[in-house]
């Protein structure tokens, strides 16, 4: 059976009573407490806390990465795999930090971020993370349908058409608890996964220049940077910020501030391996799409990609590719919705059926295609488009993580702070630069 579970959190001298909605087991609670408790060790004490960072790293190997990564390693070889490291390490220390936060207050950001500031900066702020939701699932939902037309021989309509059904079946999971979904989700992200574990077998690659590259910054041409601000924008993501928070927030009832110590540090393992993972499948679509580098350089597309491979590197290679797309899309559509439901009701405090949601953030898709626009083109404005909305929750995660009436002993302070805010500038220089490119002050 599923359990309901209820605790008293503080928050700025006050006492908020948390319900938690159907989640986990009685079987799996017990583990969770065997491990909180310290009775349970190794590997088995892993397990049970094992979800919310791997559902969170969807996002990180969703088809917008596919195109980003494509066109970098094509265009430019094995040159800005620096860039693909920095942004999973951003992309790591930002997730810790919002499950940090989920864990140690029992809300999530969206929640804070409405209790913190005024009414019209809330509303603007859901407007422009429903936007940044509305370009991931851009990405997400067209990059799936891509994938699965190119599988099955259909057009691009019907191959849309049954991602959505296929997503709605899957999304109608959480009626069990978010555990089943989660476990799917998990499969999916280990197909992708394997998936690359294969193409690097049968790609060639330069391991001395990947591994020179991915630690010594180059940019090789102005047009490079607004590659780079996709990279970013591929890499770290608005929505999944905000959903790691969420996802952490009621998992299991912390009675004191041991407990949430001991479930902060699993909390880090969970981060670092789910997006060490996440980054090494990234790093390994750019040391594919390099093998195109030189004479096949113009493949900007998955569509090229796919088509440029079988006679390339043969069928194998290709199918292989086909069906990473497919789980990518297929994982990254559920989590965006997931998050979108996160956003609206800890910004404007309502929900919606799971189904409307869904219906609702594939329309734009839909239209982008029935009016002809280039897919690719599409899909690699939408991860510009994410890294110009990435600073707002990174700011606001800072903020209030380094609040201490929020988080009291486990606010972040120190040397963890100066990093945080290098990190946040380092976003925003890439989106000055590509503002300055855009309006003619800068070579583009």
């Amino acid at each position: 059976m599923y359990t309901i579970s209820s605790r008293l959190v503080p928050f700025s001298g006050k006492s908020l009573l948390i319900a938690t909605s159907p989640t986990l087991t009685d079987r799996t609670q017990h583990a969770l407490g065997e491990t909180l408790s310290g009775r349970r060790h190794g590997i088995r004490s892993l397990l049970p806390l094992m979800g919310p960072a791997v559902v969170a790293s969807v996002a990180y190997v969703d088809p917008g990465n596919y195109v980003a990564n494509i066109q970098a390693g094509a265009r430019y070889g094995y040159a800005l795999l620096w860039v693909v490291v920095v942004a999973n390490l951003i992309a790591m220390f930002f997730q810790a930090q919002a499950a940090r936060l989920g864990i140690v207050t029992g809300r999530n950001l969206a929640e804070l971020s409405r209790d913190r500031f005024s009414t019209p900066v809330t509303m603007a702020m859901w407007l422009l993370t429903e936007a940044a939701a509305m370009a991931t699932d851009l990405a997400e939902f067209i990059g799936g349908a891509v994938g699965l037309s190119l599988l099955l021989h259909v057009g691009l309509l019907v191959g849309m058409s049954t991602m959505g059904v296929l997503t709605l079946l899957l999304l109608n999971m959480q009626k069990r608890g978010f555990r089943p979904l989660e476990i799917v989700i998990a499969g999916l992200v280990a197909a992708i996964s394997i998936s690359y574990l294969g193409e690097l077998l049968i790609a060639p690659a330069d391991w001395g220049a990947v591994l020179y590259h991915s630690v010594v910054p180059s940019i090789p041409d102005p047009a490079a940077i607004t590659l780079c601000i996709g990279l970013v924008g591929a890499t770290v993501m608005p929505h999944a910020i905000y959903l790691h928070s969420s996802l952490t927030q009621n998992r299991v009832v912390l009675h004191n501030d041991t407990e949430r110590a001991r479930m902060v540090r699993f909390s880090n393992r969970e981060v670092v391996f789910a997006l060490t993972i996440a980054g090494l499948v990234n790093m390994a679509m750019v040391v594919m799409a390099a093998c195109f580098h030189g004479n096949h350089a113009e493949i900007d597309s998955l569509e090229g990609a796919y088509h440029t491979l079988t006679p390339l590197l043969g069928r194998a290679a290709a199918l292989i590719f086909l069906i990473s797309l497919l789980a990518s899309g297929l994982s990254s559509s559920l989590v965006a919705t997931m998050a979108g439901q996160v956003v609206m009701q800890g910004f404007v405090g309502f929900r919606i059926p799971i189904w409307i949601r869904r219906l609702v953030t594939m329309l734009p898709s839909f239209i982008v295609i029935a009016l002809g626009a280039n897919v690719t083109s599409a899909l690699l404005w939408s991860q510009v488009v994410l890294s110009f909305v990435l600073p707002l929750p990174m700011i606001t995660l800072l903020m209030i993580s380094r609040d201490r009436r929020v988080m009291g002993r486990f606010r972040m302070n120190g040397r963890t702070l100066v990093m945080a805010s290098i990190m946040v500038a380092f976003v925003s220089i890439l989106n000055v630069t590509l503002l300055l490119q855009t309006a003619g002050l800068l070579p583009a």
